[in-house]
Formats: structure tokens, sequence, C-alpha cells
């Protein structure tokens, strides 16, 4: 059974003067954001999501037609959905490339896991500097910054320097430092306020990876 808005003509009428207040307002502040521009974008923070939000934008990109592509830096090992969703079926329109060996934890050979941090900074580049590509995202990237593995300024350099104006460029992982932090244009820290893994539970398919 639903339930009825009792909402008298006086409230509704409030209400509508108060909601045409805020689109007036809301219209003025809109009205000189008019430009457009490649944009850098980092996601970060000890909270869940970070990939997850990168890999958001990845798929808006496919649904408008706009060729993309992808770098892990750190799961390369790793099955996960979104690798077998875009290789699989949108691979004509989003390159992959999973280049990091897994967690430093697990491979336990720096030298090997800064080959891979190179291999897959290298692969980013080509990508990056190629205007048909409109987004790039470089999947926990800032994991391999924070360890040193690549050199901060030189990232942030190349992407105030090489970038196609029109190109958006993606960075996540936690741990951002702050020369690339005050490089973007638009940065995202994820809290964490509550995780499953702490009460026990494993990471799991569909939510996870």
């Amino acid at each position: 059974m639903s339930e009825t808005c009792d909402i008298t003509p006086e409230e509704q009428a409030r209400h509508a003067q108060k909601m045409a207040k805020k689109k007036a307002a809301r219209d003025r502040m809109m009205m000189d954001k008019s430009g457009e521009k490649g944009l850098v974008i980092v996601h970060t923070g000890p909270g869940k999501g970070k990939s997850s939000s990168g890999f958001g934008m990845i798929m808006r990109c496919i649904a408008h037609n706009m060729p993309c592509a992808v770098v892990q830096f750190i799961k390369g090992s790793w099955e996960t959905g979104e690798r077998r969703l875009l290789t699989d079926h949108f691979g004509d329109l989003c390159q992959f490339h999973a280049m990091g060996e897994g967690f430093t934890w697990e491979t336990q050979d720096k030298s090997r896991d800064i080959a891979a941090a190179r291999a897959g900074w290298q692969k980013a580049r080509e990508l990056i500097r190629d205007p048909a590509i409109r987004m790039v995202l470089l999947d926990e990237i800032n994991i391999a910054l924070r360890y040193g593995y690549l050199d901060t300024a030189q990232v942030a350099d190349f992407l105030a320097a090489e970038k196609p104006p029109m190109s958006h460029v993606v960075l996540t992982g936690r741990g951002a430092p702050q020369p690339l932090i005050d490089a973007a244009d638009l940065v995202t820290e994820m809290a964490m306020i509550k995780h499953p893994f702490r009460a026990g539970i494993k990471a799991q398919a569909g939510v996870e990876f």
C-alpha cells in the first residue's frame, strides 16, 4: 500500500520558491563554466574505491565511443573482472596493459618491481602521447611513486609537457605524493570509515576484483 504525502499548498509554494532561487543561483554559477580541457585526475586515500572509480570513468569513455587505455602497475598478475570485461568485449575501444607482477610483498624482489614499474611507465607515456586516446587510466601508479620506483617529478613534468590538451589521465592508488596532487586538476581522497577485511572477510569477486 502506497503512502500519501500530505503537503499543503503553502508548503508547496515555499518549496517551489526555494527551488527556484536555488536553480537561479546554480544557473549563474554555470554561466562562466563553458571551457573544456584534458584533466589530470588523482584518486588516492586509504579507502576503497580508487580503482573502481577509475574503471567507471573508462566505461563512460567507452559509452561515448571514446578510445581509452588502461595500464595496471601492481595488479598485473590478477585475473580481475574489469580486465576480463574490457579485453573480451571492448578491446576495439580500450587497450589493456597489465604491467605489474603483484604487490611488492608478493614478489619480494625490489629490482623486479622497479623494472615492472618502469616498463609500465614507458607504455603509459606511449599511450598518453597519442591524441586519439582520450583517457588513460594508470591504475595503482601512486604506489609505485610512493615506493620510489618511479620519479614523481618526472611523471608530473611529463604530464604537464606532453599530455595532449584534450586527453585525460587518471592516476590511482593510496599515498599519492604531494607534487602529483599539486599538478592535478581533480583530486579525490577516499576515506576508510569501515571495511569488512577488519572483520575477517577476504577480498571477493565483484567487490574488490
